[in-house]
């Protein structure tokens, strides 16, 4: 099924339970999460405290995107804090299968991200384990950026390689996604669409409606 996830990256956090409840009231399912260290990624985002205290307002599943160094250290914290879905960057981690089973032990869904730089290869022998690939269409650290288009191919290929194997696991895209390009992104293969700034800035409501008007036709 199709599914868009609101990033509440280019939220605004001075109304961030408000906007957060905003598009749950729309029928948003799934919420991202940006986590950020300073050190995988340039920016610094939020943490612990912020997740812990959104979940006890929100029945969204919360898809939280670890982009840290060695997030195997953290990973009980977040599940802790009410993340549903964990996903960690191959690059990020040296023994990702190691990383992938610790996930899994805590109960919750996995997946793994891949910058666009990085081969699909990496996800051959964990493939099997995991619920989601995250897709980055953009360099992962900040909001806003452009759609990167050799990523279309990237994720035609993914879809191939999970068709072939007759496995269920999402494709997750991240980075660049608008209403203009959300029919090229699901025709490619992806099926969960994270979305920031193109749901953030100006009319919320009018924005999710736009997706998901979109959604529901491809």
């Amino acid at each position: 099924m199709n599914c868009l996830a609101p990033s509440i990256l280019s939220a605004d956090f001075s109304r961030l339970g408000e906007e957060l409840s905003v598009v749950e009231k729309c029928g948003i399912t799934m919420l991202h999460i940006d986590v950020m260290d300073g050190m995988y990624v340039p920016s610094i985002t939020l943490g612990f405290p912020v997740i812990k205290s959104i979940r006890k307002n929100s029945r969204m599943l919360f898809d939280v995107h670890l982009m840290i160094e060695e997030p195997e250290r953290y990973i009980e914290r977040f599940a802790e804090c009410g993340a549903d879905l964990i996903t960690v960057h191959a690059e990020a981690s040296v023994h990702l299968h190691r990383t992938i089973q610790q996930i899994r032990q805590l109960g919750k869904k996995c997946g793994v991200a891949l910058n666009p730089a990085t081969p699909l290869s990496v996800l051959d022998y964990v493939l099997e384990d995991l619920d989601l690939v995250l897709l980055m269409t953009v360099n992962p650290g900040f909001g806003g950026q452009v759609f990167i288009p050799a990523m279309y191919e990237k994720i035609k290929r993914l879809r191939g390689e999970i068709t072939k194997r007759n496995l269920k696991t999402d494709i997750e895209v991240d980075g660049g996604v608008k209403a203009s390009n959300t029919k090229a992104v699901l025709e490619a293969g992806a099926n969960i669409l994270v979305a920031g700034s193109a749901v953030f800035e100006g009319d919320i409501e009018a924005n999710v409606r736009e997706f998901q008007r979109i959604l529901q036709v491809v």
